[in-house]
């Protein structure tokens, strides 16, 4: 008979849980377990990530949280006792979408109504929001353990009672097979409950850690989370036994109940849902003479577009602007363009400084119409398919910049607009990366901050090059040393190598922002997360998703960066100082990128505080390129990048700029393609046109080769550039030469930059 883990805790069960998800599902496949179960502490960070991955394992996904209870109102701060915890533990598993939603519900609340120490539910909240949940009674921390424990078998009944009359047969007690401090006790109680009250129960392991061989490091990490010395001996300490055990190590402790893992795979086969796989974008408000979003963006657009053009639109502006239209309209994104259209407004409207545009959407003719950007795709040759592909639809991604100091008002703006509860920020995860890592676990093991601020400085951790403490054992011949000569060192290395990567802690993300159709909680999990030194659930506190940026991607939510550039706001004091002292306001829309003695000053290397370009490495490219034109400025933006230093492309581009060496192109189409970076491949947009040009593919067709070969999947590389070859021969063309651009294409994929965020 198998098992199936029903309680189990991830690294996001923060400084708590060691177990990283790929690790677990790994596991439970070895161990032929059918189905899996995540109960972190009081959150869902782990659910989207979870489900997905386990899906594509072919393990069956169980959605859960270990939820924090208190003992009475939520929304009542305080112990209900002194030294008395004020929350009890519960297992609460999502059996299908609507207790999965239900789940969710009771997250967020947990955390906008009842945190205090941590983000609790209570039985309001349970009874209001049990339907299509699974609920068993937990740990030694759990309502019925404590009133066993005290003595209290009334309280124990009562509670038991409770549970069981609101979530029906669908409520479990649990036994545990380890060996914490009263454990055994505890099973014997709980069977006994459970056969005077006629409840099942079911054999779970609270696993924090993996393996046996996982038990000293995740005590470190304990160490790390509650700011001990591992040789404390007041300290908690986690029992060697709450590991990931197999079905006969399980079975092992229960030979005479053989029920309580049969329950377990009843609840597997019970509990499953997929996820919906849909994309949520806040309606705009429409003026009443106004019937539909996309009427009133083909208006807007229109009438911007004359604007940036003149009231004669060219048959370019006019064919550009209706197939992006027709687009956009067709794959419903015209509400998104709308709503990034109106903040930006209101931005200008309240005099905030905007960017010119960030990211693929300045490849887009509408984004320019409507202000949304100030780039003319059209001049500098961007491509709409990079942006937004028909193809292949996704979410748009517009990312704006604002004036670093009033970016704030902008999102208050967004929140007024379309709702408070509607609009969050995003969480994210601190990790302990290389160095982090050798701090906390040397701190908890009493090393002085000298040691392991010196051991910490050997390993590289620079953007172009870093290395994991793994790695630096090897490769760094300082700590090899140390590693094979030193035992203190030794152990702080292994440990640290057991602990790097696991998130640490939440935090909020520069720039993300999420807008939903209505009440964010209805659509993702939420929380709250400190804010200038103040407590999570205080009134200071923000409100961010539980889903991380690209998980809520993902599920369909409609995310953007309000990003806070300090160089606008440089600008704008340097405006308001020149009309301070003249009298007159320079137009910015009105300088000339063809300026001469603009030139001058960048090539003589005088670039402090020029956006891009101040760094010695940015000034040594525009002096070695002689940079006169404003196709310079964009291809040194492109190539001063890690991947593009390392392929030393840059000083290919240096060498032919210079007339040092020829420029070649193998195939006269190409020319046209590559003679603006001197047959340099540089931009992604390049390889589109490229794949356009030989193949004979669409740009749309184009972008997923860019995607395949940006994504660095050897697989899909191989299918896309072997379409790409195959048509391309067809069309006649030499198939080596066609190899070895194909050679080119992929190398590329290291080191391509996007020419519409570069421009």
């Amino acid at each position: 008979m198998s098992f199936v883990h029903l309680h189990c805790h991830s690294e996001y069960s923060l400084l708590d849980g060691a177990n990283r998800i790929d690790d677990l599902i790994a596991r439970a496949l070895e161990l032929e377990q059918p189905a899996l179960a995540i109960t972190d502490h009081g959150n869902l960070h782990a659910a989207w990530e979870f489900q997905e991955k386990a899906r594509k394992a072919k393990l069956k996904p169980i959605i859960g949280m270990e939820a924090y209870v208190a003992p009475g109102d939520r929304r009542v701060k305080g112990r209900p006792a002194p030294g008395v915890k004020p929350y009890y533990h519960l297992v609460l598993l999502a059996r299908d979408l609507v207790g999965y939603r239900n789940l969710v519900k009771l997250s967020s609340l947990a955390y906008t109504e009842g945190f205090y120490a941590k983000p609790r539910v209570d039985r309001e909240l349970l009874a209001k929001y049990s339907e299509g949940l699974i609920v068993s009674s937990a740990c030694l921390a759990g309502e019925i353990a404590v009133n066993l424990d005290a003595g209290n078998v009334e309280g124990a009944r009562e509670a038991a009672s409770w549970y069981a009359d609101v979530f029906k047969d669908r409520y479990y007690l649990e036994v545990q097979a380890h060996d914490s401090e009263g454990q055994a006790k505890h099973n014997a109680a709980m069977i006994k409950l459970g056969e005077e009250l006629n409840l099942p129960l079911i054999a779970t392991n609270d696993a924090h850690f993996l393996t046996a061989g996982d038990h000293d490091a995740h005590d470190i990490l304990l160490c790390i989370g509650l700011g001990k010395d591992y040789t404390d001996q007041n300290r908690m300490h986690y029992d060697r036994g709450l590991y990931f055990k197999s079905a006969p190590e399980v079975r092992e402790r229960f030979p005479d109940r053989p029920d309580v893992l049969e329950n377990t795979l009843r609840i597997a086969d019970e509990a499953g849902f997929a996820f919906e796989k849909k994309y949520y974008v806040p309606s705009f408000p429409l003026p009443p003479e106004v019937k539909t979003e996309n009427e009133l963006l083909v208006q807007l657009a229109r009438a911007g577009a004359q604007e940036r053009y003149g009231d004669e639109l060219s048959a370019e502006v006019r064919e550009r602007l209706d197939y992006e239209l027709d687009v956009i309209t067709r794959t419903g994104y015209a509400g998104y363009f709308l709503i990034v259209y109106d903040f930006i407004k209101a931005a200008r409207d309240l005099g905030i400084p905007v960017g010119p545009g960030r990211g693929s959407a300045a490849g887009s003719l509408v984004a320019y119409a409507l202000r949304i950007t100030d780039v003319c795709p059209l001049q500098y040759d961007l491509l709409f398919e990079r942006f937004l592909n028909p193809e292949r639809v996704s979410m748009p991604d517009i990312d704006v910049d604002f004036c670093f100091e009033r970016r704030g008002e902008v999102i208050e703006y967004v929140r007024q607009k379309y709702g408070k509860e509607s609009v969050g920020q995003i969480v994210t995860f601190g990790t302990m990366k290389s160095r982090a890592a050798i701090k906390d676990v040397g701190r908890t093991l009493g090393f002085t901050p000298a040691e392991t601020d010196a051991l910490a400085k050997l390993i590289p951790n620079g953007p172009a090059f870093s290395l994991t403490v793994k790695d630096a054992v090897t490769q760094v011949p300082e700590i090899r040393k140390l590693y094979g000569t030193d035992e203190r060192y030794t152990r702080l290395l292994d440990y640290a190598i057991a602990l790097e990567g696991l998130s640490r802690h939440t935090g909020v993300h520069a720039a993300g922002v999420v807008i939903a159709p209505g009440p964010l909680d209805e659509y993702v999990p939420i929380a709250t997360v400190s804010s200038k030194g103040a407590g999570a659930g205080s009134d200071e506190s923000v409100v961010v998703t539980q889903y991380d940026m690209n998980c809520l991607e993902k599920a369909g939510m409609l995310k953007m960066d309000f990003l806070g550039l300090t160089t606008l706001t440089v600008i704008r004091d340097a405006l308001d100082n020149i009309q301070a002292r003249t009298g007159t306001r320079p137009n910015l829309d009105a300088v000339d990128t063809r300026d001469p003695k603009t030139y001058q000053m960048l090539r003589a290397g005088r670039t402090t505080g020029v956006f891009q370009f101040e760094s010695p490495l940015a000034t040594d490219m525009l002096r070695a390129i002689r940079c006169d034109s404003f196709d310079d400025l964009v291809a040194s933006n492109a190539l001063l990048r890690p991947g593009p230093l390392d392929a030393g492309m840059h000083k290919v581009y240096q060498r032919r700029k210079r007339g040092e060496e020829p420029v070649s192109y193998a195939l006269p189409e190409l020319e046209p393609i590559l003679k603006p970076t001197y047959g340099v491949i540089t931009y992604q947009e390049q390889v589109m046109r490229l794949a356009q040009t030989l193949a004979g593919i669409s740009l749309a067709e184009a972008d997923v080769l860019r995607k395949a070969v940006g994504k660095k999947d050897a697989e899909l590389i191989k299918l896309e550039l072997g379409k790409f070859t195959s048509k391309a021969i067809a069309r006649g063309y030499d198939r080596k030469i066609i190899e070895e651009l194909a050679g080119q294409i992929e190398t590329f994929g290291r080191y391509g930059f996007n020419k519409s965020h570069s421009v």
